[in-house]
């Protein structure tokens, strides 16, 4: 495919994903008029419409589906292409992308990061904070610092340590809950309470585990807090005897595409070291 046809059919997949212009335009980083004028060019060459434009957003009708299937379907070609020059080609240089979750951005992993950087000075670190899951496949990041069960079949890893959790409360806070929403929901100390029967009932929710402390710090209600903010925080008491322990494994992560660049490597595995001589301050027994 020529290669102005494929930018052009990124830019239509984009909206197709985000359901709006302005939605497209934010997750490829770029402006509002350029995914515009990509879709006019895409529309005019094609010789026809590929959305419909409704009050709600753009929509994709139900005769365009198979186009989008087959955009799809080369979108993954050219990006597993993209990643397998990238990982054979990566010198101990340039920009490492790390994503992790809002609670070991603002904890270990500035610190951790130093330590991998001291002595790689050819390379910049980048540290994207994000509690949903970016796409390794689509380049969004290198390396993704995760808590999970286990691993997504195109991610290959390492255990690093186990994450540990917690119950917490501010004294005098009332016996309702604050629970884990939005991406979080997934996580397992959602799961656990969405299974139990609450007397107090929900006193709120939030999808960051950093805003939950906060709210339950403010005297909101009780929640379930990484061992490692919990812990920190001062305003707060352990509750114990609430709920059985509590972990999961945090995984330091890429695409398999890249496991074997050098600059991915090299970073994975001295972030994966770094993380586990702070093992028991992650599982929560400091």
């Amino acid at each position: 495919m020529h290669k102005g046809n494929w930018d052009d059919l990124r830019f239509v997949l984009a909206v197709a994903e985000n359901g709006s212009v302005a939605a497209a335009a934010r997750s490829l980083g770029v402006n509002h008029a350029t995914v515009l004028r990509r879709i006019a060019a895409f529309e005019e060459r094609h010789g026809g419409e590929v959305f419909l434009r409704t009050p709600q957003g753009y929509a994709v009708p139900q005769d365009r589906q198979r186009l989008f299937e087959a955009a799809r379907e080369v979108e993954a070609a050219i990006l597993a292409v993209e990643r397998v020059i990238e990982g054979g080609h990566a010198p101990l240089t340039g920009t490492v992308r790390v994503t992790s979750t809002d609670t070991l951005c603002s904890t270990l992993l500035p610190p951790a990061l130093a330590e991998v950087g001291r002595d790689a000075t050819g390379l910049k670190l980048e540290l994207i904070c994000s509690n949903a899951h970016l796409d390794l496949a689509r380049l969004q990041s290198d390396i993704a610092v995760r808590p999970a069960a286990a691993l997504p079949d195109d991610l290959t890893g390492i255990p690093a340590a186990d994450l540990g959790f917690a119950p917490y409360a501010a004294p005098g806070a009332p016996d309702r809950w604050l629970v884990p929403g939005g991406a979080l929901s997934r996580s397992v100390p959602a799961k656990w309470l969405a299974e139990r029967h609450m007397p107090g009932g929900i006193a709120g929710s939030s999808d960051s585990f950093v805003t939950l402390r906060e709210m339950a710090a403010a005297g909101m209600g009780r929640t379930i807090l990484p061992a490692i903010l919990g812990d920190a925080d001062p305003r707060l008491d352990r509750l114990e005897g609430v709920m059985p322990a509590m972990s999961v494994p945090l995984w330091v992560a890429s695409h398999a595409d890249l496991a074997a660049a050098p600059r991915i490597a090299v970073v994975r595995d001295r972030l994966a070291e770094a993380l586990a001589t702070r093992a028991k301050l992650l599982l929560g027994e400091l």
